[in-house]
């Protein structure tokens, strides 16, 4: 069966598909609401292929955005010279290091530990301790498990570091 034929009927798979696809474009603003609903309910009364390929002819199948970007990034990287591997793993590591997966953890590390050093300073100055720097049980033994996490993340991301070849 070839799904080029539009007197096949078409599945409920066939509709749903079609309605997904739908669904994402309107997502992106490629429709209007009730051009939307106007194909979505065509999608689901449509009977046979030839009903669904005309709903979906004037979208592009994937997100323009996506090429473009996929066309830049092939740009940069031919025209990187001398960097090679090295230049993308440093890419690869700066962007990692803007990951909110860790900025957030590092962000909360240094807000719990200005709080505990600021409540240590005022307790020290007023005369209240001795001076028992306790604020570095918090930030040591947290600082060293995350400065762990974060380096295995590097390593794991860029490789072993090591130039392809070598």
């Amino acid at each position: 069966m070839s799904e080029s034929a539009p007197e096949i009927r078409a599945s409920d798979t066939d509709r749903d598909r079609v309605a997904k696809l739908l669904q994402e474009h309107f997502a992106q603003g490629r429709l209007d609401n009730d051009e939307f609903s106007t194909r979505l309910e065509s999608a689901y009364r449509a009977r046979t292929i030839g009903e669904l390929d005309p709903l979906t002819r004037d979208l592009p199948e994937r997100d323009l955005t996506e090429n473009r970007h996929a066309a830049e990034g092939r740009a940069v990287r031919k025209g990187r010279r001398g960097g090679g591997a090295a230049s993308e793993r440093s890419t690869q590591a700066g962007d990692l290091l803007k990951d909110p997966a860790l900025l957030i953890p590092w962000g909360l590390w240094a807000g719990v530990n200005a709080v505990c050093f600021s409540v240590w300073a005022i307790l020290y100055l007023t005369g209240t301790t001795e001076g028992y720097p306790w604020f570095l049980w918090v930030l040591v033994p947290w600082g060293m498990i995350m400065l762990l996490i974060t380096l295995a993340l590097l390593f794991t991301q860029t490789g072993s570091g090591r130039a392809d070849g070598d």
